[in-house]
């Protein structure tokens, strides 16, 4: 049985993360080697991997979903501290709340709520 599943994202200025993935998000730093850094929590978590030829309504297919408690309190956060939007906060016909923004390293992440 699958314990864990860690995605590895190539990146160059990894403390570059710290703001948005542990300052907006809420991540802890799990593990940092200087050449490695792991953000996450020590919740137990829904193990997913999904594979996808479009991203959804037309969208590209975001590196990252982030499943968060209020996803119109991370939009508007997220906006007031400059990241950019890809596709704005949206209610979808599958029955989630989301947004696409830019990480610091390029990565197109959409982060959601379920409705």
């Amino acid at each position: 049985m699958v314990k864990r599943i860690v995605a590895n994202i190539k990146a160059e200025n990894l403390s570059e993360g710290d703001h948005f993935y542990h300052g907006i998000l809420g991540l802890e730093t799990l593990m940092d080697h200087g050449w490695i850094k792991t953000f996450g929590n020590h919740e137990e978590a829904k193990v997913q991997v999904s594979f996808a030829t479009e991203g959804g309504s037309g969208t590209e297919v975001p590196l990252l979903s982030i499943e968060v408690d209020n996803v119109d309190e991370l939009y508007r956060e997220v906006q007031k501290e400059g990241f950019e939007i890809i596709y704005g906060i949206t209610d979808e016909e599958w029955g989630v709340r989301r947004f696409f923004v830019k990480d610091p390293f390029g990565n197109v992440v959409n982060i959601l709520s379920h409705q």
